[in-house]
């Protein structure tokens, strides 16, 4: 508990440190506080430029970013989720203490000067590098420090968006991909402390300014609901963009690397020119789109915009996220398609702002596929509450579209495309390439159905696996039986009791033969007992059994050869 305190405390000082850095450096480049908010003006210090200074700060810069992520910390190139992502999944939550100071001062820079990008995801590696730091200096166990390192990543969105709800979700849903009593305590505990410190530096008041929205006919939800879906797919189609752009930029340049963002800035410099509403994150522009200030020709154009303008400042090695991109191509398709709406629909399509703050969440859930996220951080970051029945519907359809139409987010899309699976075996790891089939113990002796309770019980407390499979009286497998069920059934009156095994049987996750042991040790450790039966791919039949035993028996056996298929007597 003092632990995540301290952490929330760190990502919140970090949060201001890292706020103040970007408007420094928007200043010092732009001579605005937020140029995105007059675009096309000249820098008030060299008005003989006119708005042609944008051609030049991107790519001065990058001059200076460059040479310091290429030498003290190339982990602070990019957006930085996918990073901390892995960092908890196959590093044991080690961050490099560097990242901190890297990551605040290139995106700082990256933002300051133009690029393109989002605040959220640098500033979830700044808390995590803090959480992971501070875990390393006590000493905790690795599960204490991939907590830590969620804490870090809640109190760094808590603290820079006023969303304290939506730090912890953001944290457990994408950073840790569990949910648990103890890290719902440890990251409220650092959300709450960094938000507290948060709003004793910008105030306690919503992050984006929009004016209240209402559903004003029950015809809308059905609107809402195609936004969700046309959202979900291009959220889909932002990350394939963003990919595509970066191997455009790789496969064009031949420098050096530290070189690659001023020269690359040069490009942006033409794109910011040419459209200087993507100027930096550019919430003013965002804000402006929900007030139905935009053309749709115009929206569109932004939309498309910022989708290569985000690739683009991503591409060159410039480092910051990717949530604030996905919410303005959100505002923008949902300020289009809510303008077309009103025009065809004038008397029950509703103000166009609401399908601009609907599309925000829905692109971002397309994209990031977090709904409970999306949905959260929503609603604290504007504070519209009335919105909240179709903006559930929208997201929810988001997601299940984006399901649909690929296997990655955009976030874990940057680790597969290095040869990384989260599920899947560390790059080296002497654990987890192997087949389920290679490790597996022989299987126990099932339980009949009709083995009567107290029998069952006697039997499961001298097996050591916490649970047994259960057939029927043909033979055909029903499922496991475990030792909790049949304790907490005897427990209960013996009227309401269950007199049998079979009463007891429930299906476990499903383990197959040729699964891929780091893939089956994900659900393992879900999974009540110390094992569960394995399957064949085909048949689903039980042919053996996976304990965390059996996978170290395995990697310390000389030999290396199969555990035997035995086929065992049936306990009667």
């Amino acid at each position: 508990m003092v632990m995540a305190i301290l952490v929330g405390a760190g990502a919140g000082l970090g949060s201001i440190v890292f706020r103040w850095c970007i408007e420094s450096f928007t200043r010092l480049f732009s001579g605005h506080t937020d140029y995105a908010g007059s675009p096309g003006s000249a820098h008030p210090h060299l008005p003989w430029l006119g708005p042609f200074f944008v051609l030049v700060v991107p790519a001065v810069a990058g001059l200076l970013y460059g040479p310091l992520v290429n030498r003290f910390a190339k982990e602070a190139r990019g957006h930085g989720v996918p990073e901390v992502m892995l960092a908890v999944a196959q590093r044991g939550g080690r961050i490099s203490p560097k990242v901190a100071v890297v990551k605040t001062l290139a995106s700082a820079l990256t933002i300051g000067s133009g690029g393109s990008v989002g605040r959220e995801g640098p500033i979830v590696q700044i808390g995590s590098a803090l959480g992971s730091t501070l875990g390393r200096f006590t000493k905790v166990t690795e599960q204490r420090m991939k907590l830590l390192v969620a804490c870090g990543a809640a109190g760094g969105i808590a603290a820079t968006f006023n969303a304290p709800l939506a730090g912890v979700f953001f944290a457990m849903e994408l950073i840790l991909s569990a949910f648990s009593v103890e890290a719902f305590g440890a990251t409220v505990l650092a959300s709450v402390t960094a938000s507290v410190i948060g709003r004793a530096a910008f105030g306690d008041v919503a992050f984006l300014n929009l004016p209240d929205f209402h559903v004003q006919h029950l015809g809308q939800y059905a609107l809402f609901a195609v936004l969700g879906v046309v959202a979900g797919a291009i959220g889909v189609g932002f990350s394939r963009v963003l990919y595509a752009i970066e191997d455009a930029c790789d496969w064009i340049w031949r420098g050096p690397e530290w070189l690659r963002p001023a020269v690359g800035g040069l490009a942006l410099g033409l794109v910011l020119l040419a459209l200087p509403e993507m100027y930096g994150v550019g919430y003013p522009v965002l804000e402006k789109a929900a007030e139905g200030r935009y053309a749709i020709g115009f929206l569109v154009l932004l939309l498309a915009g910022k989708m290569i303008a985000t690739s683009l400042t991503i591409g060159i090695g410039g480092s910051g996220g990717v949530f604030a991109p996905s919410l303005f191509i959100g505002a923008m398709l949902g300020a289009a398609y809510g303008a077309v709406a009103h025009g065809l629909l004038p008397g029950s399509a509703g103000a166009v702002g609401a399908y601009a703050l609907v599309g925000m969440g829905a692109v971002f859930a397309g994209a990031a596929r977090a709904p409970i996220t999306a949905v959260v951080i929503l609603f604290e970051l504007t504070g519209e509450y009335s919105i909240i029945l179709p903006l559930m519907l929208a997201i929810v359809l988001a997601t299940a579209t984006s399901r649909l139409l690929t296997r990655d987010t955009i976030y874990t899309l940057k680790l597969r495309r290095r040869g990384i699976d989260l599920d899947g075996p560390a790059p080296g790891a002497r654990l987890g390439a192997q087949p389920v089939s290679s490790v597996m113990e022989p299987l126990p002796a099932p339980l009949r159905a009709t083995v009567r309770l107290g029998d069952a019980a006697a039997l499961l407390s001298l097996s050591g696996h916490g649970a047994l499979p259960v057939v029927d009286a043909d033979g055909a497998y029903l499922g496991v039986v475990t030792a909790r069920a049949a304790a907490e059934a005897m427990a209960e009156q013996p009227d309401a009791a269950p007199t049998a095994a079979g009463d007891l049987v429930e299906q476990p996750p499903r383990i197959s033969s040729d699964e891929q042991l780091a893939s089956a040790l994900h659900t393992l450790v879900a999974a009540p007992g110390t094992g569960l039966p394995v399957l064949t791919p085909d048949t689903n039949l039980p042919v053996g059994w996976l304990s965390h035993r059996s996978a170290l028996r395995a990697l310390h056996s000389s030999g290396g050869t199969p555990a035997p298929r035995l086929v065992p007597a049936v306990r009667s």
